[in-house]
């Protein structure tokens, strides 16, 4: 495995959705904004490092995790407006 720019990116990706699932479980009370924003950062980053180094399952599931987050956002964005 070569460390580079795509490599650390996708690290960061990793890292971030790992920090949302943590949050899911650890948090008193959940924010599901910021949880559903963790979620989408993580895909995005994962995707743009997939596209340097692609695999195609894992495209799949990054693009479907990436709906999943964008669909949460909508839904807690719209149960906060009056």
């Amino acid at each position: 495995m070569t460390f580079d720019l795509a490599n650390v990116v996708g690290l960061l990706g990793s890292t971030v959705t790992i920090i949302a699932y943590a949050y899911s479980n650890m948090a008193k009370a959940m924010n599901f904004i910021i949880f559903n924003l963790l979620n989408l950062a993580g895909a995005l980053l994962l995707i743009w490092s997939l596209t340097v180094h692609f695999n195609l399952a894992s495209m799949v599931m990054e693009i479907a995790w990436t709906a999943i987050a964008l669909l949460g956002l909508y839904n807690s964005i719209k149960r906060k407006t009056p």
